[in-house]
């Protein structure tokens, strides 16, 4: 009965005539928006699906239409940030399912056999009736399918693939092999004539789709390279897409530009540290650097003090305000070897895992894993990941406006914490010149995640190549390297994850520019922007300053200078 009354409510919403415009309720319209794209994934989870998009192609284009007809202009405030996030997302998603579809076929020669799981998943999922012969033959269709694509692979039909290729087509290979298996297991046992015919083709097939997925990963045109390290770029034009849909004007080249002038700052604030530390090579300085690290077990109590070190530096200086609870509930884990392959650092939130020397490594592992994660780089990471960075952010999203989850953003997530990084930086908590030097690593690597993930998007640099250029120019070991790069490009992050630490950086630093002073204190500051939830900065900055926002966030240059 409630998700009757939900629906009718949608309904209500998405088709009601407009002379109640000045009651719009756009929180219960987001609510409700989010509930049924959460149902309709939920119901409609067949991979590689035409009817999975066209009913959530449906859903967004009744929700766009739906917006197009407000009178933005009636609206409060609040009421106009939240059309604003409301209208991007839609269009972000939508965008998503065009990429999708796009893609996907892509793949069509290499997993010919994907309409027959799907159409099985599809039927499963409406409750139809499932025949056991016809289902037989259809399985055998699969492992037929599956085998002459082995074959061809196997006599070089495929050399020629773009390396990216075969990875994504192992990713939807997993996916359609695990749906698979879910349809037959929901009947099998239960269902005497459908076990007596499936059994023995869904094994054979079961079999065969593995084969396909082990000589994907096997192809000739991928010797010599870690397929970890390979990824698949998006290219340019899905680039301006994405940074069209975070309202950041810059196109990729200038941005690259950007993070060099950043750069360019880095190394002359690293110079000055190094001289002072009476070297007069920044690579001497971040040696030595490195050396300072503790003692195996004893990691768990620098976090512990570096935490309250911030703390206490944050309320010295008024800069925003810490809830006790906030102060008192995150916890703290150790991640495993396997963990470390991927997050050479720090990862952070309630819970602040973090990197360390585990007995599973070999000896060079752990001295690289001890290096990376020495005293002074833990300096200037610990409050990125807790207070006032991720878990205060976490603790904050819980309690203001809880709605708006839908519209988060790398760049308001890690965007934030960086511009901590710079605002204590600036503020003087790093006051040895080593401390220096580990904060300066740090906003050294965040500018050459900008220069790498961006060429490797634009197919300019290879997975190789980033790693290099890390170990140049920032200075990592070859293991954090390899995790940073592995992370970029695995696909577990959005293409614009990586950039979005510097330049969601510079847009909260211009944004805080903008707005502290003229009777706004910093705490003022900071507290507001941790009461708006995540969104893209650009609306943020809709959403705090004085005057009334508009529908054209996109002309906001706030790294111009």
């Amino acid at each position: 009965m409630r998700t009757m009354r939900r629906y009718a409510a949608a309904s209500f919403l998405l088709l009601c005539p407009l002379a109640a415009q000045e009651t719009v309720d756009m929180q219960a319209r987001i609510d409700l928006y989010a509930a049924d794209l959460g149902d309709l994934r939920r119901r409609f989870d067949a991979p590689m699906s035409a009817e999975r998009d066209q009913a959530l192609r449906t859903r967004l284009e009744a929700e766009a239409a739906a917006l197009a007809q407000l009178d933005f202009d009636r609206l409060d405030r609040s009421g106009r940030v939240d059309w604003l996030l409301l209208d991007n997302h839609v269009r972000r998603e939508l965008q998503r399912l065009d990429e999708e579809r796009r893609r996907d076929q892509e793949l069509v020669e290499l997993l010919p056999f994907a309409p027959i799981v799907t159409s099985f998943v599809e039927a499963w999922r409406r409750h139809d009736e499932v025949e056991g012969r016809a289902a037989a033959a259809a399985l055998d269709a699969i492992r037929e399918q599956a085998t002459q694509v082995k074959q061809a692979l196997a006599a070089g039909k495929f050399a020629t693939l773009a390396a990216a290729l075969p990875e994504r087509a192992r990713s939807r290979l997993d996916a359609q092999r695990r749906a698979l298996r879910r349809w037959f297991e929901f009947r099998d046992g239960y269902d005497p004539q459908f076990s007596w015919w499936t059994r023995t083709p869904f094994q054979a097939a079961d079999e065969a789709l593995g084969g396909l997925h082990e000589a994907l990963g096997t192809l000739p045109s991928a010797a010599g390279v870690d397929r970890t390290l390979i990824g698949d770029p998006i290219g340019e034009a899905a680039l301006r897409r994405a940074l069209e849909l975070e309202w950041i004007p810059y196109s990729p080249q200038e941005l690259v530009a950007i993070a060099e002038r950043e750069f360019a700052w880095c190394d002359a604030e690293m110079a000055k540290a190094t001289q002072e530390m009476g070297l007069a090579d920044w690579r001497a300085a971040l040696e030595q650097v490195k050396q300072h690290h503790r003692q195996p077990g004893e990691q768990p109590a620098l976090i512990r003090a570096l935490n309250q070190e911030a703390i206490d530096f944050l309320r010295q200086h008024d800069l925003l305000t810490i809830p006790p609870l906030a102060e008192q509930c995150w916890r703290m884990s150790m991640m495993s070897r396997e963990a470390q392959r991927v997050n050479p650092f720090f990862l952070g939130g309630d819970t602040i895992q973090v990197s360390f020397p585990t007995e599973a490594m070999t000896e060079a592992e752990k001295l690289q894993s001890l290096r990376s994660n020495n005293e002074h780089f833990c300096r200037a990471t610990v409050f990125h990941e807790l207070i006032p960075g991720h878990w205060l952010q976490q603790y904050s999203q819980a309690r203001y406006r809880r709605y708006r989850e839908p519209f988060d953003s790398p760049f308001w997530i890690e965007g934030w914490a960086l511009y901590w990084e710079m605002r204590m930086y600036e503020l003087g908590f790093a006051k040895s010149p080593e401390d220096r030097i580990g904060a300066l690593y740090w906003r050294k690597h965040r500018c050459a995640r900008i220069v790498f993930s961006l060429n490797f998007h634009l197919g300019r640099w290879t997975g190789p190549q980033c790693v290099d250029y890390l170990i140049d120019r920032v200075g990592h070991e070859r293991a954090a390297a390899e995790g940073e790069v592995r992370r970029s490009v695995s696909g577990g992050y959005g293409p614009l994850y990586q950039a979005a630490y510097m330049l969601g950086g510079l847009q909260f630093r211009a944004l805080h520019d903008e707005l502290v002073g003229s009777g706004r204190s910093e705490r003022q500051f900071h507290d507001a922007v941790l009461r708006e939830n995540a969104m893209p900065v650009a609306a943020l900055r809709a959403a705090l300053r004085p005057e009334l926002p508009g529908k054209a966030l996109a002309d906001w240059r706030f790294a111009d200078r």
